[in-house]
């Protein structure tokens, strides 16, 4: 982006990606199950995005929706999942891992950014539920984390100005931080200005009906949030376009 500002799209699928790319970001986060704030994609959506995308494309390794403490085999898989993401073109990765008491788990942590390499790693949102940002930071920093995401640990970041403008600061060069969690196209600009932060996260999904034109409503394909079963979602290109237009505009 010739800001100078870079627009990180969240997307769950290939056609979404490819969406926001022609919208003009600057990088994709690609994941599955955005329902439950993100899992891991399958190989072949991987493989596909990467192959349809001259961006960089940063995959999600989270095996799971919850919470971030992780089971000896959920981090396995967290594990074998960089490895198959990397075999298949991932720019770069995003996790993160915590310990019960809310600290960031250093070791499992430190190993998975080990066998990243020599791909950069993102701390994705797990940090926003953490006891202490600041110490947290700290400890990203030690740990050799290219990439901080985070709201400013309250929904929207738009309303947690002074932390991540705080964080922006103590980061220094020593460590990215990008502010996501509602981030769109009227408060991308004030959001900069007032942070010093020099990457967004967005989400800024577009639906569409499904071509299914027999339905039976008796049988939801889901848990209790009861998922829209003939609505599909891509990624809303105007919105991503007005939110790289409002950034570049500065």
């Amino acid at each position: 982006m010739t800001t100078g500002i870079l627009i990180e799209a969240c997307v769950e699928s290939a056609e979404a990606a490819v969406a926001a790319a022609e919208a003009g970001v600057g990088r994709v986060e690609l994941c599955e199950n955005l329902v439950e704030g993100g899992t891991t994609p399958s190989a072949g959506t991987i493989a596909l995005t990467v192959e349809r995308l001259a961006i960089p494309v940063f995959v999600m390794i989270r095996p799971r929706g919850g919470d971030f403490v992780y089971t000896d085999l959920e981090f396995e898989i967290m594990r074998r999942d960089i490895g198959v993401a990397r075999d298949r073109g991932a720019a770069g990765l995003v996790f993160g891992l915590l310990e019960s008491d809310g600290t960031i788990d250093r070791v499992r942590t430190a190993e998975l950014v080990e066998a990243a390499r020599p791909l950069p790693v993102t701390f994705h949102r797990a940090f926003d539920v953490t006891r202490d940002p600041l110490e947290s930071l700290e400890t990203l920093i030690e740990l050799g984390v290219d990439r901080l995401l985070t709201s400013g640990q309250r929904p929207r970041a738009v309303d947690a100005l002074p932390l991540l403008r705080r964080l922006v600061v103590q980061a220094e060069d020593q460590l990215v931080v990008m502010i996501g969690g509602a981030v769109d196209a009227e408060n991308g600009s004030e959001i900069i200005r007032r942070t010093g932060a020099r990457e967004l996260h967005a989400w800024a999904p577009d639906r569409f009906a499904s071509p299914m034109r027999f339905r039976n409503p008796d049988v939801p394909m889901g848990r209790s949030y009861e998922p829209e079963d003939y609505t599909r979602f891509t990624a809303n290109r105007a919105e991503f376009s007005r939110l790289v237009a409002s950034v570049r505009a500065l």
